[in-house]
């Protein structure tokens, strides 16, 4: 069966949801998310969902990527190139629409891994995510 990408939609949330809970993520509400929750790509086997990510447009010609994620029962071999779909679709989203820079964070060794595969530049030298909820 073939991977296929489409557009997040409603019914992904709860999915999205238990992926997060499961890997140790916080709880994530969909105001804190692109369009609502729906700012993002999945990827599917059939009906099956594999793997997700969200982007964020700026308004200037930056883009984020973020909450790149897959289920983690899902241990078929094409789940790296599930992995590799999304971020190459919100890279494809981003610069159909005009964007010409993505930044993300990340610290897992295999997304860290499929961005150097697909040409991004990963800074070697340790940096920290800084956050600070304020309201």
């Amino acid at each position: 069966m073939e991977l296929k990408l489409r557009a997040l939609q409603e019914s992904d949330w709860e999915t999205l949801q238990s992926w997060w809970k499961a890997w140790g993520w916080p709880e994530m509400s969909k105001d804190l998310m692109p369009l609502d929750g729906l700012g993002g790509l999945i990827i599917e086997k059939g009906d099956k969902p594999i793997a997700s990510g969200f982007l964020y447009l700026t308004n200037a010609k930056v883009a984020w990527t973020e909450w790149i994620i897959s289920d983690p029962e899902y241990r078929e071999a094409d789940r790296v190139d599930a992995l590799k779909m999304v971020v190459q679709g919100l890279e494809d989203v981003a610069l159909s629409t005009g964007y010409k820079i993505i930044l993300s964070v990340g610290r897992n060794k295999g997304l860290l891994n499929i961005h150097k595969e697909l040409g991004y530049t990963v800074d070697e030298k340790p940096s920290y995510e800084i956050s600070k909820k304020i309201a």
